[in-house]
């Protein structure tokens, strides 16, 4: 059962769990794709989370009991085994370059791990993640789960410029940085490809659901893709 709360005037939360569980998933997936096909017109955004959906409406067009009668039915119907038969999301993989002139932290995860680099890059490639949530910055993905032999801690005090395409770890968390920003998460790696861009549609490859899957590829390879390294 979920539980919806009023935000604002012109948002509600609504909660399907208390706890990060790959199982809510599925669940907030089908959540969000039943708000984005809201019969009614008022709902402005959706942004859903590890274990939770924002919503903002417009209140002139939609009210808050409106909504939320709405979203108890769907749950109740989602409940009994009646859910929309939406397909799993979309695996997508991506091209990271593993390697010291990208990714400043590679070595400090291994010796955190107690592991080599080259352990370390096959553990992280060698995992499926799931995007979990997208947020903090336009096409991030929070993706679940790292290996627990390579998770590590955030970094303490965050850096103030984190390139594009840099992919990091934070504790059980791994993400790829869609722009240049101020970052804290421990940098491993670089992914070449373009993950967020206004004037594209979609504008991000990423949905809640999807599956993503790192290749690594080599300094020349990523060159190539159009991959730059760390600013010295």
């Amino acid at each position: 059962m979920v539980t919806i709360q009023p935000v604002s005037e012109t948002h509600l939360m609504i909660y399907v769990g208390e706890v990060i569980d790959l199982a809510l998933t599925p669940v907030i997936r089908d959540l969000v794709a039943f708000l984005h096909g809201f019969p009614e017109p008022g709902i402005i955004e959706v942004i859903p989370s590890y274990t939770s959906v924002l919503v903002q409406y417009h209140p002139n067009q939609l009210t808050y009991a409106q909504l939320a009668l709405a979203i108890e039915a769907y749950s109740l119907t989602y409940q009994k085994g009646n859910a929309s038969t939406q397909a799993n999301g979309n695996r997508i993989t991506l091209p990271v370059y593993y390697g010291r002139d990208v990714g400043p932290d590679l070595q400090a995860v291994a010796e955190h791990a107690g592991l080599s680099v080259e352990e370390v890059i096959a553990i992280h490639s060698g995992q499926t993640y799931t995007v979990c949530a997208i947020g903090f910055a336009p096409g991030f993905a929070f993706l679940a789960s790292v290996d627990a032999r390579i998770a590590m801690p955030r970094q303490v005090t965050p850096r103030q410029q984190v390139p594009a395409g840099s992919v990091g770890i934070a504790n059980q968390q791994t993400a790829v940085y869609p722009n240049a920003s101020p970052g804290g998460w421990q940098i491993i790696g670089n992914c070449p490809v373009e993950l967020f861009s206004p004037d594209a549609t979609p504008m991000t490859p990423f949905s809640v659901g999807d599956t993503v899957q790192f290749t690594p590829i080599n300094r020349e390879q990523f060159l190539q893709q159009g991959g730059e390294l760390w600013p010295r």
